[in-house]
C-alpha cells in the first residue's frame, strides 16, 4: 500500500491495514460473482491491486482502505495520476495476456474500517480511458 498525498510514509501498521482492506475487497468481489485472477499485479508500467473477471468483463480494481476520513474518503485518493497509471498497467496486462477480446472496466473499492468490520463502497466503472 502506498501513502496517499498528505498521509506521510507507509508504516507497517498502514501496510497491514492496506493488506486487510485488499482481502476484504477480494472477498466482496467473489461474492459479486467475480473470479480473482491476480492480486497485487506488478507490471513494468505500474501496479494494480486486483484483476478479476466476470464473463467477458475484466475488472481492474484499485482498493483504498481508511480508518477515517481525515484525509478525505478512500475513493478521493484515486486521482487522475493514479487512474492513468492503472490504465497503463491494464493495457500492458491485456497485451501481455493477449486478451484484447475482453472488455476492461476500472473499479474502485473504498474500504472503511468500522470497528472490526469493513464497509465497502464499490464504484464500478469509476473511470475510463481518456479519449484524445
Amino acid at each position: 500500500m502506498k501513502a496517499a498525498l498528505g498521509e506521510g510514509p507507509v508504516t507497517e501498521q498502514r501496510q497491514s491495514l492496506g493488506s486487510w482492506g485488499e482481502e476484504q475487497a477480494a472477498r466482496f468481489l467473489r461474492r459479486c460473482g467475480m473470479k480473482i485472477l491476480v492480486r497485487n499485479l506488478r507490471t513494468p508500467v505500474g501496479e494494480i491491486d486486483i484483476v478479476a473477471r466476470k464473463g467477458a468483463t475484466l475488472v481492474f480494481a484499485e482498493v483504498k482502505t481508511r480508518r477515517g476520513c481525515a484525509y478525505g474518503t478512500p475513493q478521493e485518493a484515486v486521482g487522475a495520476v493514479k487512474q492513468r497509471q492503472i490504465v497503463r498497467a491494464a493495457n500492458w496486462y491485456l497485451k501481455d495476456r493477449g486478451w484484447q477480446n475482453l472488455q476492461p472496466r476500472f473499479d474502485v473499492l473504498a474500504v472503511r474500517v468500522q470497528g472490526d468490520q469493513a464497509h465497502i463502497d464499490h464504484i464500478a466503472d469509476a473511470f475510463g480511458v481518456a479519449e484524445g
